[in-house]
């Protein structure tokens, strides 16, 4: 059976859909933005700070479950234009320094409120 995984510490769903379901010994977690739990605005100064804000957020999602950065398997990050992919790299790679989880970065079309970053996560528990 699913349970739903919810947190103060991570921008509120907008719209039908979970921050995070576990389902067995695996978290899916819904696509992270930058939008700072505690004020609700978005922290889009550039990428660094967007990608550090979507990390942060993924990081309290994951606590609300019970899990650290350790559990990530696979990394899903969708940047406004691949040419932001060094500058996301660069804050992303601190976040995972020894075992890195698999990833796909792709450029996308569209992200919500034309941000340049979105991340989703799924995660072993």
């Amino acid at each position: 059976m699913k349970e739903i995984i919810t947190t103060d510490k991570a921008p509120r769903a907008v719209g039908p859909y979970s921050q995070a379901v576990r389902y067995k010994d695996m978290l899916y977690l819904s696509g992270q933005v930058c939008i700072n739990p505690e004020t609700g605005e978005y922290e889009r100064k550039n990428v660094a700070v967007q990608t550090r804000r979507c990390m942060e957020n993924i990081k309290a999602v994951l606590a609300a479950a019970g899990a650290t950065m350790d559990a990530v398997l696979k990394c899903t990050i969708f940047l406004s234009s691949m040419d932001h992919f060094q500058e996301m790299n660069q804050v992303y790679a601190g976040y995972f320094t020894d075992t890195p989880p698999a990833r796909i970065t792709v450029a996308s079309a569209g992200i919500y409120d034309n941000l340049d970053v979105e991340i989703d996560v799924v995660a072993g528990l």
